[in-house]
This record gives C-alpha cells, sequence and structure tokens, in this order.
C-alpha cells in the first residue's frame, strides 16, 4: 500500500516496544514489597467431584467477597490483612482455610453437603425470577442510564498498565538475562488466571469530564499526566477517560471492533441463560445477584454476574469476562468490572470501572509462551448533576484538551491526587523504564523492531527508509534502486523534511522527490506543507495501491507495468481543522505528464494542435478540500495521525480549478467530486462497509486529465480499486462508484466444527461504476487500444476467507460486465493481509 511520510514511530518506542522487548531483554532492578493477598481456586462437591457454581467466597472479617462461575473457580484478592478465606453455599457446610497474607496463592474447596432432613418442598413450574427482574432491568433503562441526564460532570483518574506475562523458569535463566536476574524476584501472579506477570508500562491521568445532552457535546479536560518514560502532549490525549468508554445500558458493547451483545441488551434472554443466586445488602442497598452465561457457543457474549438494585432495578455492579471461545484473534481473556453509585439520592453513575486484558501475539499456546496485560482502571468522583455551563464552553474545536503543565505534575500532587495508592510495584515502573531506555542493548532491539513496523530505521535525527523500496523493478526502469529518509522526532517536533533518490538501470534516468511539513498547530491541526518529484507514475492507480517502487509491486503483477509516465509535479498546502473531524485544505498542484509510449498521448488533428508522443501534458491546479467525520477518532503522531473510524459517515468534497498560462499550464477546467464512506457494526452478524464516490469535469481535456478509474494488475487485493479492471481501460469526464462489503467474522463457519477450530472468517463485497464523456472530449484527444467510455454499468463482485493463520486474506472474484474486452480476467484468485482482532 502507499506509503505516505508518517511519523508515528514514537508510538512504537514509547508505547508498545518496552513491553514487548521485555520478554527478551533486560530489565532493571526494582524493589517492591508484596501487599496484596491473591488467591485462585475452584469449588467442587466432596461427594461427587462436581464443580460448584454460585458459591460464594469471602476473606472473613471483612466484606470483600466472590463467587465460583459455573465450573467452580474463583478468584478474589485484597489488600486487607485477613489470613482465613471462607466458603458458603445453602445445602452445604461452611469451609474456611487458612492463607498466607500478601502472596498469590492457590486454594481448593471441597464441600460436604449438610446431613438435614427436609420436609417435602413441592416445586410448580413458573417464571424464572431472573427473566423477571431482568425484565424489570431492561424496563427501566432510560432511567438509569446515565445518557439520559441533561448535563452531568465528574473527575476521573485513569490508571492504564501493561505487564509482561508467562515468564517461565527457563525464559528467566537465559543466558542474556543472567547479569539481570534479580529483578525476576519481583515477578508477581495474577488472581484471574494464575499467570505470572512483571509490571513494564503504566500512565496515570486525571481529567475533568463534562457532557452535554442536546446538542451532544463532551470535553474532558486531562489536568495532570503522567506515563512511564514519555513526556508528550499527543500520548497525554489517549491516556484520558474517553478513549474506551463500556455503557453497560447499551444493547451492543464494541470492543476491538466487534459488537458484543450487553447482558442487559433489550432482547438479552435471546442470547443469555440467566439464574438468580443470591440477595444482599450492599452499601444500605439491598441486591439481587444475576449469573448469566450464553445459550450458544463461539458468540460475541459474556460469562459472569451482576447485582441489581430491588428498588430502581439499576445495575450496583457487574462483573463480566468474554467467552473463552469467541472469534477473536490474540485476546485470551477479557474481564470487565464495573461498579455504580447513587448521586444525590436518585442518580446511578459509574464509580469504577476496570478492565484487563490478557493477549499473545504469537499462535501458541497462551499458558506456556510470553504474553501481555493490559489493566485499565478508571474511577469517578465529584460528580456534578444537571448543572450547566454556558454554551461557549462546550463549543471547543477539540473534545480533548490537555493542560499545558499536565506533565509536570510532581509526586506530592499525585500523593494528594490519586483516587487510589499505587502498590509498590507500580511505584517502581517508572524509575524501571526509564532505565530500560540507557540500555543500548535494549535500544539495539527497539530499533530493529521499530524499523521492521514502520519500514524505517531511526539513527539519530534522521530515519532512513523505507526499506521495501531500497530495490524494485518494472518494464520501464529496469532494475531500480532508492535511498530516501526523512528528519526524525530528534530533529523536531515541529518541522520534518523528507526527500528520496532513485535510479533506473534500463532508462538511465535520475528520479528525485522531497517534502517539508512545517505543524502550526497541533491542536487543532493546523499543518503547512509543500512537495516536489520527477518519478514514474502509474495514472488510474488508486490511493490505496502498492508504491510503483514498493517491492511487493513487482513480485505480485498479473500484468507488465508497461503503462507508466514520467511525472514532475510540485505542490504546497495548507490544512486548517476548525474542530475535530472537521477540516478544509487548500492546495496548489503544478504537474507535468510525460507519455513513455505504451499509452500515447495523442491528440485528434481535426479538434486541436497534434501532440508528437514525446510532448507533455501541462497543468495547473487549486483545489480546495472539506473533510466532515463527526466524533473521529485518531492515534496521532507528531506529525502524522491515523483515523480509527467514527461513528457516522465520513463525508468528503473537493472542488478543483485549472486555470489557463498559470506556471505554463495549457488547459482550463474545473472538477467536483463528493464522497461518503463509513463502517458499522451489524448486530451481531458482522460489521459492514461502504463507500460511494461521484464526480464530475467541466473543460475540453485529453484522456489523461480526466478521471482514469482505478484498476488492478496485480493479485493483491485492493479496496479501492476494481480488481478485475485493467490500467486505462475505462475512462469517464461524469460518473458515480460504490463498494460494499460485509465481514461476518466466522457466523457461518462458526457452526462448522473444524472451521470454528480455525477460526477463518468470511467476507463477501460487490462494487461497481458507471460513467460517460461528453462528445467534446471525445474528439479532443485519440484513446489508447483498450480504453473505453462506461455506457452501461461496470460490476464485479466477490467472497473470501480472512483471518487465515490470523493475517492472511484469499478472495474469489469475479468481473460481471464487459466480458467481452480483449486481454481481461474475467475471475481472478487474490490474497491480502490484514492484521484484526
Amino acid at each position: 500500500m502507499k506509503n505516505p511520510t508518517t511519523n508515528t514511530t514514537f508510538l512504537y518506542r514509547n508505547l508498545l516496544i518496552p513491553a514487548i522487548l521485555l520478554c527478551l531483554l533486560v530489565l532493571p532492578a526494582m524493589h517492591a514489597g508484596a501487599q496484596i493477598t491473591k488467591v485462585r481456586g475452584k469449588v467442587t462437591d466432596a461427594t461427587t467431584g462436581e464443580p460448584m457454581p454460585f458459591v460464594n467466597i469471602y476473606f472473613k472479617g471483612t466484606t470483600i467477597g466472590a463467587t465460583s462461575d459455573l465450573e467452580g473457580f474463583f478468584s478474589i484478592e485484597t489488600k486487607a490483612g485477613s489470613d482465613t478465606l471462607v466458603a458458603s453455599s445453602i445445602g452445604y457446610a461452611i469451609v474456611s482455610k487458612g492463607i498466607i497474607k500478601g502472596r498469590y496463592q492457590e486454594v481448593n474447596f471441597a464441600m460436604l453437603p449438610n446431613l438435614i432432613n427436609l420436609a417435602e418442598v413441592v416445586i410448580k413450574p413458573g417464571e424464572n425470577p431472573a427473566e423477571i427482574i431482568l425484565k424489570k432491568v431492561i424496563e427501566k433503562k432510560p432511567e438509569n442510564n446515565r445518557e439520559k441526564l441533561n448535563y452531568y460532570q465528574y473527575e476521573a483518574y485513569n490508571k492504564l498498565q501493561f505487564d509482561a506475562n508467562n515468564l517461565s523458569e527457563k525464559f528467566m535463566n537465559r543466558q542474556i538475562l543472567k547479569p539481570f536476574k534479580f529483578i525476576f524476584d519481583y515477578v508477581d501472579t495474577s488472581a484471574i488466571n494464575g499467570k505470572t506477570y512483571l509490571p513494564v508500562f503504566l500512565s496515570e491521568s486525571l481529567s475533568d469530564v463534562f457532557y452535554r445532552k442536546n446538542p451532544a457535546s463532551s470535553r474532558e479536560v486531562i489536568k495532570a499526566n503522567r506515563v512511564s518514560g514519555i513526556r508528550d502532549e499527543s500520548i497525554s490525549q489517549l491516556m484520558g477517560d474517553k478513549v474506551q468508554q463500556v455503557n453497560i445500558y447499551d444493547n451492543y458493547l464494541t470492543l476491538f471492533f466487534k459488537n458484543f451483545l450487553s447482558p442487559v441488551a433489550n432482547f438479552g434472554l435471546v442470547s443469555y441463560r440467566y439464574y438468580l443466586v443470591d440477595s444482599a445488602n450492599i452499601d444500605g442497598q439491598w441486591c439481587y445477584k444475576l449469573a448469566f452465561k450464553p445459550r450458544r457457543k463461539q458468540e460475541y457474549t459474556f460469562t459472569g454476574n451482576m447485582w441489581i438494585h430491588d428498588t430502581t432495578f439499576a445495575v450496583k455492579s457487574i462483573d463480566m469476562r468474554i467467552v473463552d471461545d469467541a472469534n477473536i484473534n490474540y485476546i485470551n481473556d477479557l474481564v470487565l468490572q464495573q461498579e455504580y453509585s447513587l448521586v444525590d439520592g436518585q442518580y446511578w453513575m459509574l464509580s469504577k470501572e476496570k478492565l484487563v486484558l490478557d493477549f499473545n501475539v504469537m499462535e501458541r499456546d497462551s499458558t506456556k509462551s510470553v504474553g501481555f496485560y493490559g489493566t485499565k482502571t478508571t474511577t469517578y468522583r465529584n460528580f456534578v448533576i444537571n448543572q450547566p455551563k454556558e454554551n461557549e464552553f462546550y463549543n471547543t474545536p477539540v473534545s480533548v484538551l490537555v493542560d499545558k503543565d499536565a506533565a509536570d505534575k510532581t509526586d506530592e500532587f499525585w500523593d494528594q491526587s490519586r483516587h487510589e495508592d499505587l502498590t509498590r510495584r507500580e511505584e517502581m515502573v517508572y524509575e524501571m523504564v526509564d532505565t530500560l531506555k540507557t540500555l543500548p542493548v535494549f535500544n539495539t532491539w527497539v530499533d530493529i523492531i521499530q524499523m521492521v513496523t514502520t519500514g524505517y530505521y531511526v539513527k539519530g535525527k534522521m530515519e532512513w527508509g523505507p526499506y521495501m523500496s531500497v530495490y524494485s523493478f518494472n518494464q520501464l526502469e529496469g532494475s531500480r534502486i532508492r535511498i530516501g529518509g526523512r528528519t526524525s522526532n530528534d530533529f523536531s517536533k515541529r518541522i520534518m523534511f523528507d526527500g528520496y533518490l532513485a535510479y533506473g538501470f534500463l532508462d538511465q534516468r535520475l528520479k528525485y522527490g522531497g517534502g517539508v511539513m512545517y505543524m502550526v498547530d497541533k491542536d487543532p491541526r493546523r499543518v503547512l506543507g509543500g512537495s516536489f518529484k520527477y518519478d514514474v507514475e502509474q495514472l488510474g492507480q488508486s490511493q490505496d495501491a502498492f508504491r510503483e517502487d514498493f517491492l511487493l509491486a513487482a513480485l505480485f503483477r498479473r500484468n507488465p507495468s508497461d503503462k507508466l509516465s514520467m511525472v514532475e509535479e510540485y505542490s504546497a498546502y495548507y490544512e486548517h481543522e476548525w474542530f475535530t473531524g472537521f477540516s478544509n485544505t487548500l492546495s496548489m498542484t503544478q504537474r507535468s505528464v510525460w507519455n513513455t509510449g505504451r499509452a500515447p498521448f495523442a491528440m485528434d488533428c481535426e479538434t486541436g494542435d497534434c501532440l508528437t508522443l514525446s510532448d507533455v501534458l501541462l497543468t495547473t491546479g487549486f483545489t480546495l478540500k472539506t473533510r466532515f467525520a463527526y466524533h473521529e477518532k485518531y492515534i496521532s503522531g507528531e506529525f502524522e495521525r491515523v483515523s480509527l473510524g467514527a461513528k457516522y459517515p465520513i463525508l468528503e468534497l473537493n472542488y478543483t480549478y485549472g486555470p489557463p498560462d498559470v506556471f505554463g499550464s495549457q488547459f482550463e477546467f474545473h472538477t467536483l467530486q463528493f464522497g461518503i464512506k463509513h463502517w458499522f457494526n451489524v448486530m451481531s452478524l458482522g460489521w459492514s462497509k461502504y463507500s460511494i464516490e461521484t464526480g464530475k469535469i467541466w473543460g475540453n481535456l485529453p484522456y489523461p486529465l480526466l478521471k482514469i478509474h482505478p484498476g488492478n494488475e496485480s493479485y493483491w487485493f485492493d479496496e479501492s480499486a476494481f480488481n478485475l479492471m485493467n490500467y486505462y481501460e475505462f475512462i469517464s469526464d461524469q460518473y458515480f462508484s460504490f463498494y460494499y462489503t460485509h465481514h461476518f467474522v466466522g457466523f457461518f463457519l462458526n457452526k462448522v466444527p473444524l472451521m470454528r477450530k480455525l477460526k477463518w472468517r468470511e467476507v463477501a463485497q460487490v462494487k461497481g461504476v458507471i460513467g460517460k464523456v461528453r462528445q467534446d472530449n471525445l474528439n479532443y484527444s485519440t484513446f489508447p487500444e483498450g480504453t473505453y467510455v462506461i455506457g452501461k454499468p461496470y460490476f464485479e463482485a466477490g467472497v473470501g476467507i480472512e483471518n487465515i493463520f490470523r493475517f492472511l486474506r484469499v478472495d474469489a472474484v469475479w468481473r460481471l460486465s464487459y466480458l467481452d474486452h480483449p486481454d481481461i480476467a474475467k475471475f481472478g484468485i487474490l490474497v491480502s493481509m490484514r492484521f484484526d482482532f
């Protein structure tokens, strides 16, 4: 795919790389005291050996407890000083066991039945009491959902931690780690699944969040932020409260771009079974405890339990985890815990949330291979309900603001302001990561992994690459070599330069290019930039196609690359973001395009001056681009940012005017283009994406300056192109195109036992285009052989299997129209790669 100048390598170096390399390299020493008692185990019937669900497990002398799950397993932890763990269940004798305070241990209970003769009890059929309570919860959802409030605000404390887990004795005894073996004395053990882990990354943030219902607006002000080893405002924006929010009252909870059915969904009874297992007084409020589990296998559902207030039927707390057979990559386990508090005697507000993620990058036994935990803990307090501020307060250009001194808070500030104390291990993570970054062997591995993931090798103030373009070949240039680079963040976080030189041994021409990007402002985004190039280009190639000099482009071609053109281009632009999701970009581009022989630029001599094959087409265009993506989310680097999508459709409107005789321009033209694209989940049936584009060109122009519909002459699937259309095959000056795809995420294959184990996923897609060319433009230039006007719609459709080996996709695509054209592919098998949860 195209590889724009994207300086986001700090995300790899400062966020992910420390966690990944920890499993391979050296860690600094740290001192920690064991403060938390963690217990994990299983409850069984002593007579039958069967697992016992819904058994109450609690620390004696405390109010801290848990309940065994449907398989009899439980996990529990506390900072309190209890040395006794108790198990109780109706009809069984209470069992108490001694435990060691301040450490992890596994304790199993075998429960003996109470031998008591009971009078005969007659049970009559009736409605499940758990379902009666659930229906009340659903009925009261509009009243208990905080989104009903017109205004609210709160203070949020957010803590994000990554840990390396499954650190085996073999791993810790590796030769490279022997000088630092003492650091593994501080390995801890998870109470959730019994895996050993070592904290490697920690961030904290303290923010004020403001919400307005109508018109919808939310604003977060991050007033303090602390990240291990990092001091960066862009990172601060990723550490606030709004990064990953889960509203249990929504019918679907979107996690990792998958729709998980909420246990309190309006139609939850279709997918869940519910059980009434307990009732108790919690914080002075009588509550019912409901357990739930899915009715079917491999659906995006949860298993767990929740406490329901007996009067308002609000969720008081919930503890749930995704089912272990869900068709999801890399994730071994996900646990979500939420607690709610009654504010002002009438508003149920989320007061604490904990999200624990256990994942492995490699496809191996997750109980043996090194993996990672990600834990996000958020607490909320200082609620203010229905006390609005002035409208101007909510109308900010960005939804997340970071105070200038957010990263400069003292230890004393954090000791006083954080909602809960850090453990000793957590406190030492900051020092540990800072020390890590001083170790040469650590930085060497960081550079290697960063080069693999970004395509650039970082050395001081320069980033050299992309390495996949160092060598390539095509029919015009023969073998081609290229050297290039760009300035790194060590050079500047405000301005970036990039450039390259290339040489083709067949055409014996030197090519070159370069650019500059200056960040006028980052929040909201204001960018000034420019670029130039003299290089080969494939006209009519999609924006997502491989670069012409990308090595894989040469390896996957189905036709020779003999339709390339020489292009000399100079451009300048200014991007102005008015508020998050809405921006304008004003640009000026001067282009000179030379024919190289395969697709001649011949003019009709009856309507214009004859051009020879060596003549150049020169244009100058001024473009105004408008983009609107409501509530779009990004991952930002110092210069570029990657969209994570938006809840609503993304709209783009582009207008270009090409004046004659400006910088040598030969033509006058107007171009208007409108596009809309969107992706959305379809209940539990997967997710869909569509894109629609229409455009019109005014002016008499030769065919290379009209709309050349994007073809694909490779075996690599290109979502933005017509995969069985040749380059230059169809040209229009007004057109309408569409694309629709649906990813079933295993909806059908999960029902086949063998396929269920492979976790393959189905995908289907269809696309089409219709257009025409005005007679004036038909007469203006001579179309090359194999180039046509779309008099009737062009269609192609396909089905595919994705998630093969968790990254490979194979598509079968059929061409459905214009089957009589010569030298076309009516059917094709195409491959692509996609890393997805």
